[in-house]
């Protein structure tokens, strides 16, 4: 209920100050995800992208919704588009939380010419095993960079997990963080995704789809 209680449209002061943080320091900035409230007066799971002037580059709503009969699935409606976005990594892929369970989003994304995917997420602590696992895999089957920040501390009932985490093309994990706040800092070769396609081209030989 307080996600509905606390949304905001996407000219809300919440995308706003977000905005003028990107512009003030001249950076690209991931913010998210938020509960957008539309025009229409559905709720949606957002995050945004912005660039280095404070433009909002891309608004990704989420589309696989998760609770199954509850949570998510009840307050919020699912997205319906994807975005790939040049920025600094390469072209790159926008994702959710719950979207890191299903390969074919990644596909898709990389069908549209992604080489590098952003994920935020709120993935709680008893199944942080499967995040290590599935931000791996989503890496290796795309051959993209994979950057995943996840959420730490404790909601109601539900203590997040973190173990924020950068893995490069091959499914090598280069930089993650532990259970508590924390900044990390990696280099990244935005070319390194189609070097690494091009010398063990697998996504040649997709036959299904």
């Amino acid at each position: 209920d307080a996600a509905r209680a606390h949304a905001q449209p996407l000219d809300g002061p919440l995308v706003g100050a977000l905005g003028a943080l990107a512009a003030e320091h001249a950076t690209w900035l991931h913010g998210g995800s938020f509960c957008e409230l539309a025009e229409d007066g559905r709720h949606y799971n957002t995050s945004v992208l912005f660039g280095p002037d404070g433009s909002l580059m891309a608004s990704y709503r989420k589309v696989h919704l998760f609770g199954f009969d509850g949570g998510e699935t009840v307050l919020m409606s699912g997205g319906d588009e994807l975005f790939v976005v040049e920025t600094p990594l390469g072209l790159t892929g926008l994702a959710t939380c719950y979207d890191l369970r299903f390969p074919e989003l990644f596909r898709a994304l990389t069908e549209g010419g992604a080489t590098a995917f952003l994920l935020t997420s709120g993935w709680p602590t008893p199944r942080i095993e499967h995040w290590g696992i599935l931000t791996r895999a989503r890496a290796i089957e795309n051959q993209a960079w994979f950057v995943a920040c996840n959420e730490v501390g404790a909601q109601p009932g539900i203590q997040l997990g973190g173990h924020s985490v950068v893995v490069d093309p091959k499914g090598a994990v280069v930089a993650q963080a532990g259970t508590q706040e924390e900044v990390l800092f990696v280099d990244v070769d935005p070319e390194a995704s189609s070097q690494w396609r091009a010398e063990f081209p697998v996504l040649d030989d997709i036959t299904i789809g």
